[in-house]
């Protein structure tokens, strides 16, 4: 296998300032290869649009059939806070922003039950307090 270029394309773009982030589709060419690692698309995109390759969170990432090219969905943000204000916890986790809270399986099949038990419109505070349960357990 030769280690072919990379070329990325960005369609689609368009800046968000209410989330103060700017948001694209990638589309990556990668003869060659069977893929490409999301850290090296970071650096790639990031060094596109003069941002940090920290602050770029690419996600979605599909391989067309035949292989040689891939489309995914790719946001850069302006800053740190930004990203740690919008993106969900498991994204943040994935690219190394947070740590991932282990908790156990008891804990979190006690909270969904105790969150099912109670009806209207109460239910929805009941399941947050008692996700924060199994958190702290």
């Amino acid at each position: 296998m030769s280690d072919g270029a990379v070329v990325v394309k960005t369609r689609k773009f368009k800046r968000n300032p209410l989330l103060s982030r700017r948001q694209m589709i990638i589309d990556i060419i990668h003869p060659g290869r069977a893929n490409v690692s999301k850290s090296e698309l970071q650096e790639v995109v990031g060094g596109m649009y003069k941002a940090d390759a920290k602050l770029t969170v690419i996600f979605g990432l599909r391989t067309k059939f035949g292989g040689g090219r891939s489309t995914g969905f790719c946001l850069v943000y302006d800053n740190e806070e930004a990203i740690r204000k919008f993106e969900p916890k498991y994204r943040l986790v994935r690219n190394g922003f947070e740590e991932r809270k282990e908790k156990s399986r008891k804990a979190i099949k006690e909270a969904k039950n105790k969150g099912k038990k109670i009806r209207g419109t109460g239910a929805s505070i009941a399941k947050h307090k008692a996700k924060r349960a199994a958190l702290n357990e």
